[in-house]
């Protein structure tokens, strides 16, 4: 019965059962009006309101002293017949009645009212036991439940009944030491039953896809719980699994077998015998790694030598060779130490098999046989400019800066001055921080528990990999992740799945670290800088990965990613702490007294495009408070910043780049294996010339352009300069319309204010976007200011390269490129300063129909400008503000500066980087492979005095058809007229030919219009439609060829995309491509503040998305062939001691050596074309169409490029 319950009811009894001669209610009202009359108005006089208030206080005061007592005895029963005895008129039976009605008698109304509340009493005391009951039950059933998690399952309950009794029998009745005869027994008997993957019905794609995501995850939980001593729990998991039926159709033979090997690293051989069961009664059949667990085991253990014998005869009549467990398997020299011990028990002349050298991997492509042919004299590969003392300290720098995983870098926002409301910040964020860590810990630790408890249900959980780091770095990763989140907020899903990889990187470095490969790696790499270093020969040349293959051993077994979903679910959990732990006063400019916490973060949904995502944000508080703080510290992933020693050279798909940090040879989508399945399956030989040319890439030297910087900084701690892409501040963003919109506005007018607030939302968006860009990469810049730094490379699906580094590289804005030239400086020589000024010209726009020598001499004609320029850039003439690429042009004027002042021009030392560029080089590769000679022409593939332009000549056509146009009265072509130029029609003509559909190049066409400030902004839109069709007709008209081309390459990759094929190819180089376009798979990962849906489309199991299979190959392959270019100039280059670094879109070296790399350009360009005019013929399971022809008879076949050489 409730407090109110009770209240209303012992005051009704204590007016009933009130004494004589004390005041009482009115005669007239009735004894049983306090609880059954109606209500009493108030007509009483004062005085006898006042006696009744008295009343009504005393009588509260009693019932709830008459509570606390029934509350605080043992008894109900006995506070009830204290209080029913005060009416001192109880029923003749007296004591309790039970449930139910109650007795009522002819006496006055008080005995009636006694009887009435003794059986409520009654019925209370009777719910209350009832329920007390119940409680118990759930107690006993609980705490049996946690004595059960408390004991994790060890013997598994076998589906096969005779496997079972034998179980059963071994397990109760035989002595311990028939545990070896029985697991000799269990391997000699054959599997009862067909193993689930080859018994069971096929199952429909998205069921497929489904479990074997689940074995993924699965799997990585067996090795996540080794990893970090969750063995038992392991097993348990297993066991859990095994025991029921459908559950068991996931379990795998290499998840028996992970599980198998820990406990044979432990030396538990009873526990690795009940593996050995559910093995049998799994149905599958030993391999070469459960054999290498039961010997481990057994070696550790120094059994008997029968048994080992046993277990090696049963694995001879397998068809497995002794031989295999020492080299084809992954154990490390301890395990195959205990290996050997149990096999030389039983077989005492046994020897360790050989090493087997592998045989030697020569490339045989043709166009690499000059790079790997051995010639008759010496061959001279560069070095760098850096003795080997110095190249060891910059090791031991990045091996710290690797292992401590992370780099703080100051700011180059303005330093806001010290006052008292910025210390009052910095103060209260670093309380606020301390707060943080104690309740991330905290949290840390109730999720640790929560996710053990479901594992201990025999739940697949993510406890195991909350435990691979420690608590304080786990927090620390937390705090960094809510300091770099941008005002907007972040999608859930990204940020989930970005938390996810950091922890799985950190586990890996921190992995290394334990086990003995950094200080195998120190003494290699020490080695192998003999061969860089630049006083220290060496006896014979040899490409840098050749050299590290020789030093030492294979390279020790890679990290097995973790599953994307494992991956987001463990960065949602993380990030669902952070919302529900970190929190902050509502008003911090207030800390006295009682302060009303808010969450820091918040959860809120948001349309993007048209799906609806989940997003998190920061309060407003929280960041208008590290706006007042200005803190002046930037946090960077180790592998986000450039390295400060050369790479480790590409030796395989899994190994180069950075020291500890694990780096992908081909950069994908988390989660798509297609890729490295490719490369894991290639031949080691066939990618010899790419790991050579990333690693090429890789070793080039480079510093910071000071001059450039200091420039750059003074304008961006100004307040930018958005026309020479230095981004202005956030304070610059538009500013919303103020104020609220009057009651009587028109639909109309709030639809306008509401497109302004759009408006202006997404400027402001936009401009931190660049703005925190530009602050990356300018800090970057300035903290490697007096360094030498090298940047890694490696290459998307496509082969194209790209520096693994993301925030400071060559590759970008003309900003990007301006802060950056060569560490190594090497004279001008005759001829290059003529090319510093021919580079000038380029970057100005202005003579791109001009032969060279009209370039030098308006070079020559400008001269005063550029020295202008270089001295006074931002107090003279400008003139460097007005070209195309306004900071590179800056950089050059001040390097032509320098040379022409030296006393001897020729032999002034250049560190500037000169550029290299293919003219439309899409178009080249189409004009090759269709043998077209006009075509080939205007992209500067045939001999001519004068420049072609292509883009210029596809605007010439547009002007011809525009004119036309006009004359016939087409009003949009009328107001086209001077508005038709090479800028504003080159972006579309470059990107036609990767694929840009009308709809994309009508947007680019319109960008470029907008820009314009004299057109008419009415007209953007029609014009815009009106212009890409007329620049495709264009392209239709002068590459015929090439649009044939194009459209044969599109409906082969939809043949073959609808045999159930993804298109596959092989580059130039020997690189097997294959793009990774499949339907969709989606996964859900549920609970907790949102559930997340996201889709997995990179695995070959799913069927290819055929629409972007056949859009996507005819751009893709062009990139491959693009790609198989620079890296062939690069290794040709390196071959004669040159340095050509190639970005994604042209060469950079130093302008001395501009001719022989241009010639070395030319010649691969055309060894490359004379392969690409024999391999635009496919070849597959059916005939092979040729270009031209109708590939519709062809069956299921893929693509595959014939490599026929014989013409080149």
């Amino acid at each position: 019965m409730s407090a109110l319950r009770w209240g209303h009811g012992a005051s009704g009894l204590r007016r009933a059962l009130w004494p004589a001669g004390r005041p009482g209610p009115l005669a007239e009202e009735g004894a049983l009006s306090g609880v059954w009359g109606r209500r009493r108005s108030s007509s009483a006089n004062p005085c006898e309101q006042d006696r009744r208030r008295d009343w009504g206080h005393a009588e509260l005061l009693e019932v709830l002293e008459a509570r606390v007592r029934q509350l605080q005895a043992e008894s109900v029963s006995e506070v009830t017949v204290k209080r029913v005895g005060m009416a001192r008129r109880l029923p003749a039976s007296g004591g309790f009645q039970p449930p139910g009605k109650a007795q009522t008698g002819p006496e006055d109304a008080a005995t009636e009212v006694s009887g009435r509340w003794a059986q409520k009493l009654d019925k209370e005391k009777f719910a209350m036991e009832k329920r007390k009951q119940r409680l118990e039950v759930k107690l006993q059933v609980r705490a049996q439940q946690l004595a059960c998690e408390h004991r994790l399952r060890v013997v598994p309950r076998l589906l096969d009944a005779q496997l079972a009794s034998c179980l059963h029998h071994w397990e109760h009745g035989a002595p311990r030491s028939h545990w070896e005869e029985q697991l000799a027994q269990l391997l000699q008997e054959a599997p009862r039953k067909l193993s689930h993957e080859a018994g069971q019905a096929p199952q429909a794609e998205s069921a497929s896809v489904q479990r074997e995501s689940q074995q993924q995850r699965l799997l990585a939980f067996f090795e996540c719980c080794l990893l970090t001593g969750h063995l038992p729990l392991a097993h348990h998991v297993l066991v859990t699994f095994h025991s029921r039926s459908r559950q068991q159709r996931r379990l795998t033979l290499a998840m028996y077998n992970t599980v198998m090997l820990g406990w044979a690293r432990k030396g538990s051989f009873k526990e690795l015998v009940y593996v050995f069961f559910m093995v049998k009664d799994a149905g599958l059949t030993p391999d070469l790694l459960s054999y290498a667990a039961a010997l481990q085991c057994m070696g550790r253990l120094d059994q008997d030598s029968n048994t080992i014998q046993r277990c090696l005869d049963q694995m001879a009549r397998d068809g497995l060779k002794l031989q295999g467990l020492f080299t084809s398997m992954p154990l490390c020299q301890e395990e195959q130490a205990m290996v050997l011990r149990a096999v030389h028990k039983a077989q005492p002349a046994f020897s360790l098999p050989p090493r087997p050298q592998p045989p030697p991997q020569v490339n045989t492509s043709p166009l690499l046989r000059e790079i790997y042919a051995k010639q008759s004299g010496p061959v001279s590969y560069p070095k760098l400019h850096l003795p080997l003392q110095k190249l060891q300290s910059l090791f031991q720098q990045q091996l710290g800066v690797e292992m401590a995983t992370t780099v703080a870098v100051e700011s180059v926002e303005k330093a806001r001055v010290l006052t008292k409301e910025v210390l009052q910040a910095r103060n209260t964020l670093k309380q606020l921080r301390a707060e943080w860590v104690q309740a991330l810990s905290l949290g840390l630790q109730e999720l640790k528990a929560s996710e053990a408890r479901a594992a201990r249900a025999g739940r697949c959980t993510i406890f195991p990999y909350l435990c691979v780091l420690t608590e304080e770095e786990l927090t620390e990763l937390l705090l960094q992740t809510l300091q770099v989140l941008p005002p907007q907020g972040e999608s859930l899903l990204s940020l989930a799945q970005q938390l996810g990889l950091r922890v799985f990187n950190r586990h890996t470095v921190h992995r290394k670290q334990l086990s003995s490969q950094v200080r195998a790696l120190q003494q290699r790499y020490h080695s192998y800088l003999h061969l860089l270093a630049s006083d220290t020969p060496v006896e014979t040349p040899h490409l840098p990965r050749q050299y590290w293959e020789a030093l030492g051993a294979p390279e020790a077994p890679h990290e097995q990613p973790w599953p994307l979903p494992v991956l987001v679910q463990l960065g949602k959990k993380l990030a669902e702490l952070l919302v529900g732990a970190v929190r902050m006063p509502g008003s911090v400019a207030a800390p006295q007294g009682p302060r009303t916490l808010i969450p820091v973060l918040y959860h809120v949904y948001s349309f993007r495009s048209f799906r609806q995502i989940g997003i998190l944000k920061p309060h407003p508080a929280f960041t208008e408070l590290l706006a007042t703080a200005a803190e002046r510290t930037l946090t960077f992933e180790a592998a986000e910043v450039p390295m400060l020693c050369p790479p480790l050279p590409w030796t395989s798909p899994h190994a180069g780049a950075f020291l500890l940090s694990p780096t992908k040879l081909m950069r994908s989508l988390e989660g798509t294996v297609q890729h490295q399945q490719l490369l894991d399956g290639c031949p080691p030989a066939e990618l010899h010339g790419a790991l050579d040319a990333l690693t090429q890439l890789g070793n080039c030297a480079w510093r910071v352009n000071g001059r450039v910087l200091d420039l750059v900084l003074e304008l961006f701690t100004a307040k930018g300069c958005p026309r020479l892409g230095v981004p202005a501040p956030p304070s610059e963003a538009p500013r919303p319309p103020e104020g609220r919109l009057p009651p009587g506005a028109s639909p109309a007018h709030k639809a306008k204010v509401r497109r302004e607030l759009a408006r202006c939302l997404k400027v402001a968006r936009e401009m931190h976007s660049l703005r925190s860009d530009a602050l990356y990469r300018l800090s970057l810049a300035q903290h490697l200011r007096h360094r030498v730094f090298w940047l890694p490379h490696n290459m998307d699906f496509r082969g194209r390269t790209y520096p693994c580094p993301p925030h400071f590289n060559h590759l970008g804005s003309d900003l990007a490129r301006a802060l950056l030239e060569f560490a190594q400086g090497r004279p001008l020589g005759p001829h290059g300063l003529d090319w510093l000024k021919i580079h000038l010209v380029n970057l100005t726009g202005l003579k791109k129909h001009e032969p060279l020598q009209a370039r030098l001499v308006f070079a020559d004609e400008v001269m005063e400008d550029i020295l202008d320029s270089a001295d006074r850039p931002m107090t003279g003439r400008k003139w460097w503000m007005e070209v195309d690429e306004p900071w590179q042009a800056l950089a050059c004027c001040m390097e032509i500066a320098r040379a022409v002042r030296a006393p001897d021009p020729a032999a002034y030392i250049s560190h500037f980087p000169v550029h290299q560029d293919g003219s439309c080089n899409g178009l080249q590769h189409y004009a090759a492979l269709g043998r077209d000679s006009v075509g080939a022409a205007s992209v500067n593939l045939l001999p001519s005095d004068l420049p072609q332009d292509v883009y210029s000549g596809v605007a010439a056509q547009v002007e011809v058809f525009r004119r036309q146009d006009a004359e016939r009265g087409v009003r949009v072509a009328q107001v086209l007229e001077g508005f038709i130029s090479r800028k504003v029609v080159k972006q579309t003509v470059m990107t036609v030919v990767y694929g840009v559909t009308r709809y994309g190049g009508r947007l680019q066409i319109e960008k470029r219009l907008r820009e314009l400030s004299n057109f008419p902004q009415e007209f953007v839109w029609e014009a815009s439609h009106y212009l890409v069709r007329q620049v495709f007709n264009s392209l239709q008209e002068m590459f015929s060829g090439t649009r044939a081309i194009q459209h044969w390459l599109t409906e082969s990759a939809r043949l073959i995309a609808h045999t159930g094929s993804a298109v596959e190819w092989v580059t130039p180089l020997g690189i097997p491509i294959i793009q990774p376009y499949h339907q969709d798979s989606k996964v859900l990962i549920s609970g907790g503040i949102q559930s997340l849906t996201f889709s997995q489309s990179g695995d070959t199991s799913q069927k290819p998305n055929t629409l972007k299979q056949k859009n996507g190959f005819p751009p893709n392959f062009i990139h491959s062939l693009d790609s198989s270019h620079m890296m062939l100039t690069a290794l040709h280059c390196y071959r004669w001691a040159g340095r050509a670094p190639p970005s994604s879109v042209c060469h950079l070296l130093h302008a001395g050596p501009v001719q022989g790399v241009g010639d070395a350009q030319g010649t691969q360009r055309v060894a490359k074309a004379g392969w690409e005019a024999r391999s635009d013929r496919v070849r597959g399971l059916g005939q092979s169409p040729t270009a031209g022809e109708d590939p519709s008879h062809v069956g299921r076949w893929r693509c595959c490029l014939e490599k026929d050489y014989a013409s080149t």
